[in-house]
């Protein structure tokens, strides 16, 4: 559903994503980690069509997201780490907004299933200005799930929520993983990372220092005599290409 091949993406000549190239079938959820500055947000960007890459190929869906953008666009669904959404626009208006770039026609019972589902229904009418950082975070995840998308990709999904929200949303990616949605997800917190994905990608520096299963993650060797955390092979991994 989600194909990378060769992504290479220069800033005035800088690498910040150096022939990077990973698949994403149904169902897989994908962990993006590495340390700051490591090309995951570029990543992301790029594979939704915000960004050109300098050069390489990229699928959402069967489609190239350079040379067919509207339909790859279309499949997508993508909640960067900071939505910006609109101040003057209702909770319930962006939802609505949100369904109508993407041609929803069932979006009314749509909405209010998904503003039930993420504890905001009281709130659809509040204007975004008026929100903390945690409802605008909810609502962007809700906009984003309006029109079934078939790969999703979250940058930091986690931000402001609260313990009770971030398992309502743990719970809506494992449901859209279930019913055969690609997920990317690029997150600091390993825990989540461990406890959601089926897939591992360690970036750093622009370059993938990993990319495989949990299982073949949780394989490389840290700790005798028990299971290493992702904790500890992120280190690992990352750590052993720090070795000259």
């Amino acid at each position: 559903m989600i194909r990378v091949r060769d992504l290479h993406k220069h800033y005035r000549g800088t690498p910040a994503v150096n022939g990077l190239s990973f698949d994403v079938h149904p169902g897989q959820v994908l962990g993006l980690v590495g340390p700051n500055g490591a090309g995951k947000t570029t990543t992301l960007r790029a594979i939704a069509g915000i960004i050109p890459p300098t050069r390489g190929a990229l699928e959402v869906a069967g489609y190239d997201v350079q040379n067919h953008p509207l339909p790859a666009k279309q499949a997508l669904a993508y909640v960067p780490d900071d939505p910006a959404l609109f101040g003057s626009l209702t909770v319930y208006e962006h939802l609505l907004f949100s369904a109508s770039a993407y041609g929803v026609t069932d979006y009314v019972e749509k909405a209010q299933h998904l503003l039930r589902e993420f504890e905001i229904a009281d709130k659809g009418d509040r204007l975004a200005q008026e929100l903390s950082r945690g409802v605008r975070q909810k609502v962007a995840i809700c906009a984003a799930y309006m029109h079934d998308a078939q790969a999703i990709l979250f940058d930091e999904p986690m931000t402001g929520l609260d313990p009770h929200g971030i398992r309502i949303m743990k719970d809506s990616i494992r449901v859209h993983a279930a019913s055969g949605a690609s997920i990317v997800i690029s997150s600091h917190l390993l825990t989540l990372i461990e406890d959601l994905c089926t897939h591992l990608l360690v970036l750093d520096k622009g370059l993938c220092l990993f990319s495989g299963s949990m299982e073949d993650a949780r394989a490389v060797p840290v700790a005798e005599g028990r299971s290493a955390t992702l904790e500890e092979v992120f280190l690992r991994i990352v750590g052993d290409a720090a070795t000259p």
